[in-house]
């Protein structure tokens, strides 16, 4: 009959034409793309109208842009570490109880644990193809050069190209040391402290100025001697032990040739999604730019008008825009749910010489490694899903990168780990529209294991409040920063307790810029009371687990460094498409 003959003719054209229709929505593809100490002040479409970023504007105006977006931490590895399991750091023991915040080595035994979950471990139980393409800086190894623990390919991605750990000044080489500066300068001073004292006892004892045996001079020149070498051997060759690329398991470039890393890193993103247009893929897409030193192609040097900064940024959007270019031309776009964000606010105190290196934070206090102010947690968030999610809208409520685990895992078909505590919830009925409040009511902002302030959504009244307990000490005093330390610290004597607690109205006050107080807030005490109550029931869901940025865990260890060669003639360049540079 003539209803059966339709029904025959629109399967048809189905199958002739199955890239013009969207697939099942329940179950896309992701391109999750992340930048690396991006300031979210230095975006078109969060208020920057002097660097060009065209293409992450773009994104925003076919998608949704979340104008609370709030990460984990405020400095690169608990933040990511949040990011993939959802889960605040100090669950994971990713959160540190020293000054050292972040993984310092590759050959170190610290790292996301085997027992974490990550969507993308989920994602690859469900059959999708998984795939890492950047930054890592979660984690190497355990107990051996090659066990590959904490290995990406451990936590659910099928591939891996990129760096195992983060782009530092000292992969290019300069004299201006990234590495725990101040305790490079220590070892310094003590080394030329223990040269001088064995030259002193030398020409003494040359001269007959003084009587000293020889046998101490030589133990004392040996014990500097040792001295020297147990912190030279690897402050020293920085650039061999974290500046390389992997492929999967196999090291690609040791040290790595930074002319050519953006080339690889965009081809290798480009071959990714080419090679697994057919079926369900999600793609991490971790950015290099824009940390320090700003390695940036000679085609976008000079183009901003932000120096070297704004120059990375530019070229930053260009890549994004050359993934959205393959999504397109592979028919993915409206089958694919793509994500931006930063992993925490710029850095304000990145500088070299009278240049700032560092992000624009827009309105908000503070910056990287400010745990608590906006500054160093609020971040850029743009989600699009062409016919799924609606186009150009903004969402105020409060969102966290945390959130991307369960959202993720839920439009993947799969279910989030129930046997711990998973902090992140749903994206979807806030981005579709069918909720209008945010899921998180607490959101606790940490910096390293310290609580150093709380947001507290009050949906009823359509407020969100903010208490610190504890702010960093800037240095200078009205500078905004902590150019004394290079980056702000979380305990000790660089930081103010505050009690009763600093509380802001983030409603109508974003800027932190006057705090509250119970002559000028009738409802003061209520809030404060209600946000400590809110931080003991949180305290109560936290379990003790092993630090994995403890001092022996985050020290460099030889027998774990992963090297191309035979420790130490660890160097190599297995890179064979000089001539095949996509740029």
């Amino acid at each position: 009959n003539i209803w059966q003959q339709s029904c025959l003719s629109i399967w048809l054209i189905l199958c002739l034409f199955p890239r013009t229709c969207v697939s099942n929505p329940s179950k896309p593809n992701f391109l999750l793309i992340l930048a690396d100490d991006l300031g979210i002040g230095d975006v078109g479409c969060y208020g920057n109208d002097t660097i060009r970023t065209p293409n992450i504007d773009g994104l925003a105006k076919e998608g949704v842009r979340l104008s609370q977006h709030i990460a984990a931490a405020a400095v690169c590895t608990p933040s990511r570490a949040a990011f993939l399991t959802g889960r605040y750091p100090i669950r994971s023991g990713m959160a540190s109880n020293t000054q050292y915040r972040v993984l310092f080595w590759n050959g170190c035994s610290g790292g996301l644990p085997p027992n974490e979950t990550t969507f993308a471990g989920i994602l690859h139980q469900q059959g999708y193809s998984t795939a890492l393409v950047g930054k890592w800086h979660m984690g190497v190894n355990c107990e051996s050069s090659h066990d590959h623990c904490h290995h990406p390919l451990h936590h659910g991605f099928d591939y891996f190209y990129g760096m195992p750990f983060t782009l530092l000044n000292e992969c290019q080489g300069t004299d201006d040391p990234e590495l725990a500066k101040s305790l490079q300068d220590t070892y310094w001073l003590r080394s030329q402290i223990i040269f001088l004292a064995v030259l002193t006892l030398l020409i003494g004892k040359l001269t007959s100025l003084f009587q000293v045996k020889w046998k101490i001079i030589i133990c004392v020149a040996i014990c500097g001697l040792l001295y020297f070498l147990s912190w030279f051997s690897s402050y020293g060759f920085t650039k061999y032990w974290n500046c390389i690329l992997m492929r999967n398991h196999d090291i690609t470039e040791q040290p790595m040739n930074l002319e050519r890393t953006t080339s690889n890193m965009l081809k290798e993103a480009v071959s990714f999604i080419e090679r697994n247009k057919h079926r369900p893929f999600l793609l991490f897409f971790s950015l290099l730019h824009v940390h320090t030193p700003l390695i940036t192609t000679e085609k976008f040097l000079g183009r901003s008008r932000h120096g070297l900064y704004g120059d990375n940024v530019e070229e930053m959007d260009w890549i994004v825009g050359k993934l959205l270019d393959v999504i397109d031309k592979e028919g993915l776009k409206n089958t694919t749910f793509i994500y931006f964000a930063s992993d925490h606010g710029g850095s304000v105190e990145a500088h070299r010489g009278n240049v700032h290196l560092g992000g624009w934070n827009g309105i908000y206090k503070g910056g990287k490694g400010m745990g608590g102010w906006e500054g160093g947690i609020r971040v850029p968030g743009i989600v699009r899903w062409p016919g799924v999610l609606p186009a150009d809208i903004v969402i105020s409520e409060p969102t966290s990168l945390m959130d991307i685990f369960p959202t993720v895992v839920h439009l993947a078909g799969g279910v989030v780990p129930q046997d711990r505590v998973i902090d992140g919830r749903t994206l979807l009925p806030l981005l579709q529209g069918t909720a209008q409040h945010s899921e998180h009511e607490f959101m606790f902002h940490y910096c390293g294991v310290v609580l150093h302030a709380v947001r507290w959504h009050q949906k009823d009244r359509g407020t969100t409040w903010k208490a610190h307990y504890v702010t960093p000490v800037f240095q200078p005093e009205d500078s905004g920063a902590c150019f004394g330390r290079r980056i702000c610290s979380c305990f000790g004597d660089s930081v103010t307790h505050h009690d009763p607690p600093l509380l802001f109205d983030l409603s109508r006050d974003p800027s932190e810029a006057n705090p509250l107080s119970a002559d000028t807030e009738p409802l003061f005490d209520t809030i404060v009371n209600r946000i400590g109550k809110a931080v003991e029931e949180h305290r109560r869901t936290l379990t003790p687990v092993p630090q994995q940025l403890s001092p022996y865990n985050n020290v460099w260890k030889p027998w774990l460094q992963p090297c191309c060669g035979t420790f130490p003639f660890c160097w190599c360049d297995k890179e064979n498409n000089k001539a095949d540079d996509i740029l």
